[in-house]
């Protein structure tokens, strides 16, 4: 499987709980090392510099990662919040986020792995929170697990992203269909 991180769920809390992929298979972790993680943070433009990581910080971003899909799931389904889960995102949230500090050459945002956790934190209580609750949709792809803020026309998009899921499930529909018509006559 890949191993680059993905960033299609319009959300910054969306695209953190989908780096467990494929869930309800496979379950495909991209957080294996403090390494990784910090990846995370400096691709997803939450940290322009990081310092170094260790296990405890991956154990911590999994957890919270973990409370934030349940959350995400609640929300979605119409259910009421996991209580545990609540605890979880609310304790991290509580933690002090990324600070910006003006440099010479503009913002610059420098942090420790848990000043960039508790700031996704903060991403999800602003989700889970705000607006765009009614337009949180799953992937329709079976094999994909991910939820994406849907501001489509209509909202009539089917999945997390074309490169990743909607070229993968058009190319395969596409296949059977060539397989099951009928052959042409000569």
């Amino acid at each position: 499987m890949n191993l680059d991180h993905v960033f299609v769920c319009g959300h910054p809390a969306l695209d953190f709980a989908a780096t467990l992929r494929a869930r309800r298979s496979a379950r495909f972790e991209m957080f294996v090392t403090p390494e990784r993680l910090n990846a995370w943070y400096l691709e997803s433009g939450l940290v322009d510099t990081i310092t170094p990581g260790h296990e405890e910080d991956v154990q911590a971003a999994l957890a919270l990662r973990e409370a934030v899909y349940r959350l995400i799931t609640n929300r979605r389904l119409g259910e009421e919040f996991d209580r545990e889960a609540l605890a979880v995102l609310n304790g991290a949230a509580r933690a002090t986020p990324v600070t910006p500090q003006l440099s010479l050459t503009g913002r610059h945002n420098e942090a420790t792995p848990a000043q960039a956790l508790a700031t996704v934190a903060r991403h999800a209580v602003e989700l889970l929170s705000g607006p765009d609750v009614p337009l949180l949709k799953e992937c329709g792809n079976p094999e994909c697990t991910r939820v994406y803020v849907d501001r489509s026309r209509g909202m009539r998009r089917q999945w997390c992203g074309m490169e990743s899921c909607g070229n993968k499930i058009k190319a395969a529909a596409y296949r059977a269909r060539k397989k099951t018509a009928p052959a042409a006559t000569a």
